[in-house]
């Protein structure tokens, strides 16, 4: 038995796919299947999958824009381009199934499962469903959406073929351990640490933030930074080189917080950063308090502001939208102030990231093969 995976362009679109892998892996019947994913090839998608042992295939791949640019005419011949090789790998690997976890690209091996006849599955992380996916939905077997809300705006025809189960998280998330995030992080057991994630490539508006508002964070909490990789992200009083982690006094930035990541989660009391689908849903499998700052305005579809408001009416979050400095700082402070409504936002938190996504998933993926 053999199912391909693809999907990519972020970690978004990469890590719940691995999620649902690692629980296959762990269950009856599903060690026994074979797994391979298509994926672009360009970007972190072969090295993510590499370094999780998953034989890769990159295609090319054309981004699905929602505005006019001259791009979208190039991208066609991707798409087509993207379309043949997926046939071709398809073809050559005979899988049983296919399981798309959205991202533009994973638009031409759906549509390549479909002329194949080989049924596929799609599934949403967002709180709305992206372009790709709506496409995928059209022809998928099964729909996986993480928030049942979502599936009010999809056609009544489709609604037969979902099933809301969460966004699956991989299990070192919820097997998390505090103590070995704050020995990592070089602190004490006793320090209350504000974790801020600009994410892997960068938020400039996070950064600049946190970069304007250094001083008065560090009154509150020790403040661990991860900034991100990209250059034009990162303010310049911050030295994003230093990829291993620099401290001054009870601030302590790193470009980027890789296998350390869920005991970093784990060691903190709060967390600010962007709401993607992946942030969102591994604070909430640590059972973490956030300050959610999505992105939002032109350019985004707005799934960064409904998944914040999401978790921000679960009781779990506090949802800022372009927030001054200043703002942010009272927020941390009045968080600060409280444990007890700390508390109670931990435990939404863990409420609302509770669904086991990838298992619930995995176990029907072998029905289905079986």
């Amino acid at each position: 038995m053999t199912i391909a995976f693809c999907g990519g362009g972020t970690g978004g679109h990469i890590y719940p796919g691995l999620a649902i892998i690692g629980a296959l892996r762990e269950i009856e019947g599903g060690g026994d299947i074979r797994v391979f994913w298509i994926g672009s090839k360009r970007g972190m998608d072969s090295s993510i999958i590499a370094a999780a042992g998953i034989p890769f295939y990159g295609i090319h791949s054309g981004k699905l824009r929602r505005y006019i640019s001259f791009s979208n005419i190039l991208d066609i011949f991707n798409i087509i381009a993207g379309f043949i090789e997926s046939l071709c790998i398809l073809k050559k690997e005979k899988p049983d199934m296919l399981f798309s976890k959205g991202g533009f690209v994973s638009v031409p091996p759906a549509l390549a499962a479909y002329f194949l006849r080989i049924p596929f599955w799609t599934h949403e992380s967002d709180y709305s469903m992206g372009l790709a996916n709506k496409i995928n939905a059209r022809f998928a077997s099964k729909i996986w959406l993480s928030y049942e809300d979502t599936s009010r705006s999809l056609p009544a025809r489709l609604r037969t073929k979902i099933i809301a189960v969460g966004n699956p998280v991989r299990k070192k998330f919820y097997n998390a351990d505090a103590a070995k995030g704050k020995s990592f992080l070089g602190v004490s057991e006793t320090e209350n640490i504000l974790l801020v994630l600009g994410g892997s490539q960068g938020a400039r508006e996070i950064n600049n933030i946190v970069s304007e508002c250094q001083d008065e964070l560090t009154k509150y909490f020790t403040v661990v930074h991860q900034t991100g990789i990209q250059p034009a992200q990162v303010p310049a009083c911050v030295d994003s080189e230093k990829t291993g982690g620099a401290k001054n006094g009870k601030y302590i930035t790193f470009a980027y917080i890789n296998d350390e990541m869920p005991d970093v989660l784990a060691a903190a009391a709060l967390v600010a950063g962007r709401s993607g689908a992946g942030t969102v849903w591994e604070c909430a499998a640590c059972g973490k308090p956030m300050i959610l700052i999505p992105l939002a305005g032109s350019g985004t579809r707005g799934d960064q502001v409904e998944n914040a408001r999401f978790f921000a009416a679960k009781g779990a979050a506090l949802c800022l939208i372009h927030p001054p400095a200043n703002e942010f700082v009272q927020a941390v402070k009045n968080l600060a102030a409280s444990a007890e409504r700390l508390q109670d936002m931990a435990a939404a938190s863990k409420s609302a990231g509770a669904s086991p996504a990838a298992d619930y998933i995995a176990q029907e993926i072998v029905k289905f093969l079986t």
